[in-house]
């Protein structure tokens, strides 16, 4: 009987994250020394945030385990209880599909969640993007929490790198991979951006703001009151407008206070001039954003991929602080609608970034991520930690 291949188990929870993942799990596949087995929890099951599991599953993904954890209540007591069922019913899956690794991406507590299983349950776990810096709500404490668990740490920048063997983590099992966000940008650019598919695909997104400008907008709750995201919220809502600009809108992430966000979200939906959108899938949310004027808000994909977007953007507050910037192209504003405001005219008379040029690599990190993944999967005792200090 031939020996089977090493498991690798794929966690996700948000859709942005999925298709952060998708060329890790592309480049497995293609090597073909590991075979992958794909956990899905988090939003991805809530109706509420759009059952994102279906677009998984719409694209040909198998999906091996379902792990509920989250209820869709904006409630941050609710988000402990959440880690526990996510630990629990991870560790079982972990066990039922046989997974010798588990890989995990930034930090939400559905990666900490599978981070805590996969270590407790002894499987040798892989962490992507440990070492960046960003408050967020319980960002920083997750991500670095999740440092402490991994056994291999495939970082997006040299920034990254030089922190985590600050932090006492060994050099030996940290990898500069760049940011797997850049891979399917990578491929965007070379084969679709400029092709009449895209033009029908984004007039079939968001009609006539395909022919006038446009801002995207994503901001995400991070810990405070419904009242305040929303008072943000509707101060970018209202600095977009005063610029002249359409705009396009998707939902913000689960983390408390994320009503109020959505609460504006609801009366932009019936408003002239705007699309909001509950989730976009990786390839469509590309093409709108490479197309935009301006992206606004305080995703991370504003501080990462709006570079090699070729797109300039606006960094609302306080939930990237820290992080680093893929370019000049990123101009912070604090949370008022007049420096939100100041921001999006400064972008809207800059030249657009060159797009070839990024902190966060080339649009490679999938194909080495698995590359180093089949190597560390076959070591033994890879599972067991020292710190260097």
């Amino acid at each position: 009987m031939s020996k089977r291949k090493p498991r690798v188990a794929i966690i996700t929870g948000t859709r942005a994250e999925f298709g952060l993942l998708e060329p890790v799990i592309q480049g497995i596949r293609r090597r073909g020394r590991l075979d992958d087995r794909l956990i899905v929890t988090g939003m991805h099951l809530l109706h509420k945030f759009g059952h994102t599991i279906d677009e998984i599953r719409a694209k040909g993904y198998r999906v091996d385990a379902t792990v509920k954890m989250q209820t869709g209540r904006d409630d941050a007591v609710g988000q402990a209880a959440a880690v526990s069922r996510g630990i629990a019913g991870i560790a079982r899956a972990l066990e039922r599909l046989e997974c010798d690794t588990v890989v995990v991406l930034g930090d939400r507590i559905e990666a900490f969640a599978g981070a805590a299983a996969g270590a407790l349950a002894r499987r040798l776990v892989a962490h992507i993007h440990g070492g960046d810096r960003a408050p967020g709500d319980l960002d920083e404490s997750l991500r670095n929490a999740i440092t402490r668990l991994a056994h291999v740490h495939f970082a997006a920048s040299q920034d990254a790198t030089d922190r985590l063997a600050r932090m006492g983590e060994p050099p030996s099992r940290i990898y500069r991979v760049g940011a797997p966000g850049l891979d399917a940008i990578r491929e965007f650019r070379r084969s679709d951006k400029h092709s009449r598919a895209t033009r029908e695909r984004l007039t079939a997104l968001i009609g006539p703001l395909v022919d006038a400008p446009y801002a995207v907008l994503i901001q995400h709750a991070y810990g405070r009151p419904a009242t305040v995201e929303a008072a943000v919220m509707r101060a970018a809502v209202r600095a977009i407008e005063r610029c002249g600009l359409g705009g396009v809108a998707v939902w913000p992430n689960s983390d408390p206070g994320h009503d109020g966000i959505v609460e504006v979200l609801a009366q932009l939906d019936r408003r002239p001039g705007w699309r909001v959108f509950k989730s976009l899938p990786r390839e469509d949310y590309l093409r709108v954003v490479s197309r935009a004027a301006v992206l606004v808000g305080n995703s991370s994909s504003g501080i990462i991929e709006s570079a090699s977007l070729g797109v300039g953007a606006v960094n609302i507050g306080r939930r990237q602080e820290g992080r680093l910037r893929c370019g000049e192209n990123v101009i912070d504003a604090s949370e008022s609608h007049a420096a939100i405001l100041r921001a999006i005219k400064s972008v809207l008379v800059r030249p657009r970034p060159n797009p070839d040029r990024s902190v966060y690599g080339d649009g490679r990190a999938g194909e080495r991520i698995a590359r180093i993944l089949e190597r560390v999967t076959a070591a033994s005792h890879a599972h067991q930690k020292y710190l260097t200090y």
